[in-house]
């Protein structure tokens, strides 16, 4: 008998974890690692609405400095900057050499970002 709960309680979460990774199955897939398509993040801030918002805003505790004192917009330039290479982007976007971001740099570029860019845009 338990055997048989325990081969059926597997079976359930690997079918449940199939069914969320077919939700997300494209380029998008890689943010939800760390992000939510909500406005609740879950290591990172949620992504709902986040083109066309100001950096830093969406409510998440846990933004870097460089990101509350932010004063850009998440538009497609600084989107495709920032999933290339985020470590790279916040020292560009707030000029100072010594800006931080917890976000580890993705090398998201090219096509792939602009997938990502265009799954962000329709995020309201």
């Amino acid at each position: 008998m338990k055997k048989t709960l325990m081969i059926a309680a597997t079976s359930a979460f690997l079918i449940s974890g199939f069914a969320a990774t077919e939700a997300v199955a494209g380029a998008e897939k890689k943010c939800a690692a760390c992000h939510n398509f909500t406005n609740k993040g879950k290591v990172g801030p949620g992504l709902l609405g986040v083109f066309g918002r100001k950096a830093g805003t969406s409510g998440f505790k846990k933004h870097s400095k460089a990101l509350k004192s932010a004063d850009w917009t998440w538009d497609e330039e600084h989107l495709r900057a920032w999933i290339c290479n985020s470590k790279k982007a916040v020292k560009e976007f707030t000029g100072n050499k010594k800006a931080k971001t917890k976000m580890p740099p993705q090398k998201v570029c090219g096509e792939k970002g602009d997938e990502i860019i265009a799954f962000l845009k329709n995020l309201k």
